[in-house]
């Protein structure tokens, strides 16, 4: 028998970025939050003087522990779907202050197409350019978004330099960006020589001593190549737990509790009641009422979470009808790897958002008439430091392992560099999220199913991007470059990235989309959903900024709701 707690005003279901903005905004406006963190408590003190690759880049000790809570994964409906056993594609974070702890830092605000990327396509190719796919607007444009975009990058202390591609700023970054490299430098030269347009990456690694609004104060970034998989032990590195965390509690409104899974949303069939969670340490069950209930833990989770409380209507593949579940995207990674026999590089230092990166084929930012897919993705050489156990590139013509192996992986440690890229997902009718009918965690609850595989859009916009990362990795001189295999069926097992969006997406329809553009679920009012996995579509960039963004617009939703009840417009 769950215990019944007192009643609170909001209850926030996972508190990283997006719900430790929230509980930050909502404490300074007098309402009183509780947080809900499944995994531990963190803070600086836990990383001093540990770059410890194999405890957390290899062994993942910040991420979800998969024997009490996986995902399963099938790439048809005609398959079986089966437990991801061990970590690998993607990697799902856990405790306070979620994956905001151990990310690289990159923060790219989405282009102006993309959040009216159906009606800008149409419009200009016709709407036979996007017939085989799912996209859809996303009920706010990237203007209307803009000021909170600012709000977010003023709280992380982002530093960085002009896109001439991205859309307007009403501010300058509140930092300058990172130095550059003899590597970085290389590339923004190559670059230009191809008449491209490079520029220093935007980066949440602290580029001088900074103090945010909140009162939170930054250290300069030391460039020790320790950021991505990692805690940053000089709180050089924007982070919930202490960017804005602190100041939540300090407004005396907002408490955490950590080890608390939520295993359920309580409703009425009309609006939620509060929800419902396990302490994991002593498997006690509590009911906690809430006015509000606030979801912002990960992309899977959440929508989950949803579907695991009967909230909102289901997506069917079949029939493309229903919103929770629909529109799941990841992304499209090409790349080239060069080898450079006569030189060698500092690569194995760095930070996790040092580099520059260039946006000519990204978006709608060349002409797509001639082409087989829309959209595109960001280019970007990254020195985030190479680590020893992980990064051992070789030449493809090189076996795999045995001794040759091990001579050319030490050679090549220092005279390889990588260029990658972000290409951008574009939904498709079969890809998408349910629970699986099979399979269950360690307390009961249905697993997340995912269905995926890569689609023609997807394969055709990896060829083309891949094209374009090996002219610049020529540019740059490199005496050789690998051979890139050409994009098949999508694989869980080995990493890829961690940005995976959709399942819970937002929109103007509530036939569509499950949220409006507050984060408000259509079919529960006083439930907000805050996250990747409000994308209608993935971008070419990393989600952080534009989560973000979308949590201080739900903070000002959740307030206003507060206040008057209703569907917001």
């Amino acid at each position: 028998m769950a215990k019944q707690l007192p009643k609170t005003d909001v209850v926030i279901v996972g508190v990283g970025w997006a719900g430790g903005i929230i509980a930050a905004e909502l404490g300074k406006q007098g309402l009183k939050v509780i947080g809900l963190e499944r995994g531990r408590e963190r803070s600086i003190k836990d990383y001093t003087m540990v770059h410890d690759e194999l405890r957390y880049g290899i062994r993942y000790e910040l991420m979800q522990d998969l024997s009490k809570e996986t995902v399963t994964f099938r790439n048809t409906l005609k398959e079986q779907a089966l437990p991801m056993r061990q970590l690998g594609s993607f990697l799902l974070g856990e405790g306070l202050g979620g994956a905001g702890v151990h990310w690289n830092g990159h923060t790219f605000r989405f282009l102006p197409y993309d959040f009216e990327i159906k009606t800008q396509t149409i419009k200009k190719y016709g709407a036979n350019k996007v017939k085989d796919l799912q996209i859809q607007d996303w009920g706010i444009s990237y203007d209307q978004l803009e000021p909170y975009y600012d709000k977010y990058e003023k709280t992380a202390g982002i530093g960085g330099e002009e896109n001439p591609f991205a859309g307007k700023r009403s501010n300058p970054y509140p930092n300058p960006p990172m130095k550059d490299t003899p590597l970085t430098d290389r590339f923004k030269k190559a670059a230009k020589n191809l008449k491209l347009h490079p520029y220093q990456m935007p980066s949440a690694n602290m580029t001088k001593p900074y103090e945010n609004p909140y009162g939170a104060k930054m250290s300069p970034c030391q460039y020790c190549g320790f950021c991505e998989r990692f805690g940053c032990e000089y709180g050089a590195k924007a982070d919930p737990t202490v960017a804005v965390i602190p100041f939540a509690k300090n407004t005396g409104n907002f408490e955490y509790r950590t080890y608390s899974n939520v295993t359920q949303i309580l409703h009425d069939g009309k609006k939620a009641t509060g929800v419902r969670y396990i302490d994991v340490q002593t498997n006690e069950e509590f009911e906690q009422p809430a006015e509000i209930v606030v979801v912002t833990s990960y992309v899977m989770n959440n929508a989950r979470l949803l579907l695991n409380s009967k909230l909102g209507r289901p997506y069917d593949p079949n029939t493309g009808e229903g919103v929770i579940g629909k529109n799941y995207c990841y992304q499209i990674l090409p790349g080239t790897t060069g080898f450079f026999e006569d030189e060698e590089f500092n690569t194995f230092m760095g930070a996790g958002a040092l580099g520059a990166t260039l946006d000519d084929f990204n978006g709608d930012n060349f002409d797509h008439s001639n082409l087989n897919f829309i959209h595109g993705g960001s280019i970007t050489l990254n020195q985030s430091g190479y680590r020893a156990i992980q990064h051992n590139p070789v030449p493809s013509d090189v076996p795999s392992w045995g001794k040759e192996f091990k001579q050319a992986s030490l050679k090549y440690f220092t005279r390889s560099i990588n260029i990658g890229a972000q290409g951008a997902s574009m939904p498709a009718k079969m890809n998408y999220l349910d629970l699986d009918p099979t399979y269950k965690d360690a307390y009961g609850q249905p697993l997340l199913r995912l269905t995926y595989d890569f689609t023609e859009q997807d394969k055709n916009l990896y060829d083309f991007i891949g094209k374009q990362t090996d002219k610049i990795m020529k540019e740059m001189g490199a005496s050789k470059i690998n051979d890139r295999k050409t994009l098949e069926h999508y694989d869980i097992v080995p990493y890829q990235t961690t940005h995976n969006t959709g399942g819970v997406i937002m929109g103007a329809d509530p036939g569509t989309s499950a949220v409006n553009n507050y984060l408000q679920m259509w079919d529960a009012e006083n439930v907000f959903v805050v996250g990747a996995s409000a994308f209608p579509h993935n971008g070419g960039y990393n989600p952080t900024d534009t989560v973000g963004a979308l949590a201080y617009r739900a903070s000002e939703g959740i307030i206003k709701y507060s206040k008057q009840g209703g569907i917001l417009v």
